[in-house]
This record gives structure tokens, sequence and C-alpha cells, in this order.
């Protein structure tokens, strides 16, 4: 269909259906740029129609990755037979996840893919931008861990439970991000149908979404940027990091002397005061009108899911209600939240914990390592039996050098993560994403910045983001 000619009915002339999917508290215009920029590369309807998701808008993101996963998946339903109803068909899916989009994302594909969808359809591209894959935890000990994570949870109805990972799915005894990232779940099944896999994370300034759970990892190198030898992407300086060696090994350097860490301290106090200042006036008026507003919000939403449980939203939960597990059975407001999210700083496990000896806990760019070895052994398997002993030899040859890339790459302390979200880590990392570590220096938002939320010059950095995305990772 891709050479077809124009069509006079309004009905998109591309096989390729791309879906783009908001975060919390979010709505379709956030994702201006990325469906404007799609269609610009794409020439508007000639080889790809971009479908902005619309039903799971505003407040309706208090209602929980189920239900906005229902209703997203729904509305691609809808589009499909809308399509097929004028005698075309779409051929291809891709789907784009910013934040919570994310995950509501995996849950809708998952549905999809139960449903045959996936049968149908040949699923191309999965893309997340700055999604909080492991949920929003803060890795906190002790007393601090119990506090902040809990009761940051109640003040997002049910999405704030399940990013916090303290709710209970279903009949699973299990968080809903647990389950998402199950490899017997149809979403993990639904996320390896695709062709490319690939996500964004920033490594600095995300008040919503920090690295480690954005980029599906154990550990944190970029708490302190200036301490490590960043590897940019050739092409893509200063913003994108080199997926596969975003961190160089750093030169040995002379410590600094004293007097030169005592005056550097003072002048950052120095800086700090006014900021210091004005965010005691500024954060308990913005928590205040945050935590109203949040009750109010956890109202209407506990209501909304009351009406979708009863099927009186208009949409057939007969339809998404299925076995999960493939083996079973047979602005003012985001701002406080993100002020407070972002004054937890990170703690890590000791030295010697059950974790950091674990098999998912190795140093920094062996895990990645070790994936692209799996992967490269089974991609020669499968084609040896003219020639196996040429391809057992490409086999080791890539493993010692993988094994040479290992021993040169830093180390970094394993964070205080749940053995749930070690679990999710060791599940998603199987099914392998491309983790493209993103830098944005120029504001202090990068969470809206990754992908232009707003037409601000000072976003350029996020535009860049996007046209790698475009140019180097995204499929037609």
């Amino acid at each position: 269909m891709q050479g077809s000619e124009p069509r006079s009915d309004g009905q998109p002339r591309a096989n390729h259906l791309c879906v783009l999917v908001h975060g919390l508290w979010g709505n379709p215009s956030h994702l201006s740029y990325l469906a404007t920029a799609l269609r610009e590369k794409y020439y508007s309807e000639d080889l790809l129609h971009v479908l902005v998701a619309k039903r799971n808008s505003g407040s309706f993101t208090y209602d929980g990755i189920e239900l906005g996963g229902e209703r997203v998946a729904q509305e691609i339903e809808d589009k499909l037979e809308e399509i097929a109803s004028s005698g075309q068909k779409f051929e291809k899916l891709s789907i784009v996840g910013y934040s919570l989009g994310g995950l509501v994302a995996r849950y809708a594909i998952g549905l999809l893919y139960s449903k045959g969808w996936f049968d149908k359809l040949e699923p191309v591209n999965f893309t997340t931008f700055a999604t909080p894959h492991l949920g929003v935890r803060t890795p906190l000990l002790g007393v601090h861990n119990h506090l902040w994570n809990v009761l940051g949870a109640r003040t997002l109805s049910m999405s704030g439970r399940q990013l916090f990972t303290i709710d209970s799915f279903r009949d699973t005894g299990r968080p809903l991000l647990s389950v998402l990232a199950d490899p017997d779940s149809i979403f993990i099944k639904a996320l390896s149908r695709f062709r490319n896999r690939v996500l964004y994370a920033n490594i600095v300034n995300d008040r919503s979404a920090v690295y480690y759970t954005t980029a599906i990892s154990r550990i944190d190198p970029f708490t302190k940027p200036d301490a490590v030898k960043i590897n940019y992407l050739k092409g893509y300086e200063p913003v994108i990091l080199d997926a596969d060696s975003p961190i160089l090994p750093q030169e040995p350097q002379e410590p600094p002397t004293f007097y030169t860490r005592l005056t550097g301290s003072g002048q950052t106090l120095l800086t700090r005061i006014p900021v210091f200042t004005l965010l005691l006036v500024l954060i308990p008026i913005g928590s205040v009108v945050f935590l109203v507003n949040s009750g109010i919000q956890s109202v209407r939403s506990r209501q909304r899911i009351r009406l979708h449980e009863e099927g009186k939203t208009g949409i057939g939960l007969g339809g998404y209600r299925i076995p999960l597990i493939v083996n079973d059975v047979r602005s003012a407001v985001e701002g406080a939240f993100e002020n407070m999210n972002a004054g937890q700083s990170q703690e890590y496990l000791p030295a010697g914990s059950e974790e950091t000896a674990s098999p998912t806990n190795v140093s920094f760019g062996a895990r990645r390592s070790s994936m692209s070895a799996r992967a490269s052994s089974r991609a020669e398997v499968s084609q040896a039996g003219v020639d196996g002993s040429e391809k057992s030899l490409k086999i080791s040859d890539s493993t010692t050098e993988l094994t040479r890339t290992q021993s040169r790459q830093p180390e970094f302390p394993v964070l205080a993560l749940t053995s749930e979200q070690f679990a999710m880590i060791e599940a998603l990392d199987d099914v392998g994403f491309r983790k493209f570590p993103v830098f944005i220096h120029n504001v202090r938002h990068s969470h809206a910045a990754i992908i232009v939320r707003w037409p601000r010059k000072a976003f350029d950095e996020g535009r860049m983001v996007v046209r790698h995305w475009l140019e180097e990772e995204f499929e037609i």
C-alpha cells in the first residue's frame, strides 16, 4: 500500500498504524510535537497513520494502569474496525508511550495480543520516553522507605498505588507492575513480538521518573554526572549517550585539596540559599493545593472505577477481563508531587547482600553485554547446520570481546530496590530494550523536555532526541 493513490473519502492511505499514549495528568496536546514529527517524516498519511490516544486524559489517568490500558486498547480496536469497514486495513502496528503512558501501552498491547490482533498486524516499534517501568518508589531503606513510599502512593488514587507497587492486582496477590513483567504473562508475550524495543531515559532533572526506573536499571551511575566520563553518541552530542557504552573509564585524577573542597561547598551553599528560601514558601502552599486536589480526584477516580467495573462506561469488560498469565488456568498539582518525589534521595544495598550477588546485578554495561551475547548466540545457532564450526567460532569471539568490555566498565553501588523490582529488571532485560540515556542540560524539567511537551526554545535538546528516534530507531 506504500505506493497507493490518494483517497478522497478521508480515510488513511497508510498500512502502518502508530499509537501515541500520554502520561499522568496528560492530554493529547502533550504529544503534539511527536505526532507532527512523525507525520512530517512519513509524508502525512502516505506511509504512517498516527493515532494520539485521547480517552485517558487529565484526571482519568488517576484510574489506574489497568483501566487506562483497557481504554487505549478499545480506542485502537475502534480505529482498526473503522478502517476495516471502509475496505482498508492496517498491516503494521507501532506503540509509543510517554511517562505513565508507557505502562498503559504495555498493558494495552497485552490485551490486543490476547485477542489475536498480533496475528493480523505485524508489531514493529515499541518505544517509551521517560516511562517508570519499575514504578516510582524511591530506593530507600528502613522507616523512611515506609513513610515516603506508602504515604506518597495515597496521593494518586489507583495509579499511585500501582506506581508505588503497594497494590494487590486482582486475584494475583501481586502488584500490577510485577504481573506486567511476568515472563509468562500476555504482556511480556506481546512485548517480545515487537521487532524494535527502544527506551529513552533522562539521566538528570527528571522530577517525575528518575533514571533507574526509566532505564530499567539496578544502578544509577549519573547521580553525579560530572564524576563520570560520559560517552555521547556521535552526531547527537551532547544530548544522547551511546546505548552500548554510555560511560567510559575515568582517567585517574588528583583529589581536590581541602581548601578547594571548602570553598566549593561554601559557594554552593550561598547559591542555593535563595532557592531554599523560595521553596520554603512555595512547597507548603503547593503541597496543600496538591493534597486537596488529590483527595477530590481520588474520590472521583473511585467513582469512575466503580462505574467501569459495573460496565457503565461504554467499555465491555468481557472482552478484556481475560487470563493475564498465559500458563494460568489453562502543573501546580503536578509540580508539587514532582518536588516531593524529587526531594527523596536514593539509598543503596550493602555490599554482599543477596540482591547484589544475584545474576541480575553485574557491573554497569555487563548486563547489556550478556543480553547481546545471548541474542547473538541465538541468532548464530539458528543459522547453524551448513557450517556449524564457523558459527561456534563467531559466538566464542563475540563473547570474548564482550567479556573484555565488561572488565573495563566502572562499578556502581546497587540501589535499594525491592525483590519485585529486581525480578522486573530481569524479565524486561530478557525481552530486550535498546536503552538510550539522555542528558538534557538547558532546563530543569527534563521530563517535559525529552518529548518537547510544549513548543519552547529551551526544549531544543528534546528535538534532538526525537530526531534520533525517527532517523535511527523507528522502522516504517
